[in-house]
């Protein structure tokens, strides 16, 4: 059975000193690298499933990082950073990341993200032609929501708002890229973009105020959830 291979890029030796032990312990395979160009090379070497990245690397930040490696290939980027600033977020998430994680942080909770990553890359099938996950089914090709079978009526702009979130495979979504999805002329603000989350939740939880699909990120955006059921 091939391990997963985790690529760290971080240039400070102690987290390395920690993180790379304990990924090997719990079943990874992991490679490590101290700046984006050496993070680069070592993409392009091992093509590893996921990277744990900082932004604040020596020679490039690691928001250039994430917009290089997203011309490549989808693998899943989590981001570990000491930028606790909201717009440092939204940007490293708009560029292409699947998470973020603060630091300091706890291991129990990175290993959590890491595992809830690979979890919605398995579990969310998406092709071209449609979306599943639970009893959520999208059909792209004929603009059709189901739940349970049963057909949902959406106006066109919350369906281009799920599809966004559907393709997405159950990362944060930020409100500028949903913004754009749904109002590509830029006649919008997140106010609009509350009204259209609040319409899709009426018509496709079973309790809107308590939602089970479309949930928040406070202060990010919305991600959709890859099974409800779990």
């Amino acid at each position: 059975m091939n391990r997963r291979h985790i690529l760290i890029v971080d240039d400070e030796p102690s987290l390395l000193a920690v993180l790379e032990p304990v990924l090997c312990a719990a079943g990874y395979k992991v490679t490590t690298a101290i700046n984006g160009r050496a993070a680069l090379v070592a993409d392009d070497t091992y093509a590893p499933d996921l990277i744990l990245l900082d932004l604040g690397l020596p020679d490039l930040d690691g928001k250039k990082v994430i917009q290089r490696l997203r011309l490549r290939r989808d693998v899943p980027i989590i981001v570990i950073s000491a930028r606790h600033q909201e717009a440092e977020k939204i940007a490293a998430l708009d560029d292409g990341a699947d998470d973020y994680v603060d630091k300091p942080f706890e291991i129990g909770e990175l290993m959590a993200r890491i595992r809830a990553s690979f979890r919605r890359r398995t579990a969310v099938h998406t092709d071209g032609n449609a979306y599943r996950s639970g009893p959520l089914m999208i059909d792209f090709s004929a603009c059709h929501v189901t739940i349970e079978g049963q057909p949902i009526k959406l106006s066109p702009k919350e369906y281009d708002v799920l599809v966004t979130l559907a393709r997405s495979g159950g990362q944060v979504v930020t409100h500028k890229r949903l913004l754009e999805a749904g109002w590509p002329e830029g006649a919008a603000d997140t106010q609009y973009l509350r009204v259209y989350i609040g319409l899709l939740r009426q018509k496709i939880e079973e309790d809107p105020s308590d939602p089970r699909f479309i949930l928040t990120e406070p202060g990010l955006g919305y991600r959709l959830s890859i099974d409800p059921t779990i």
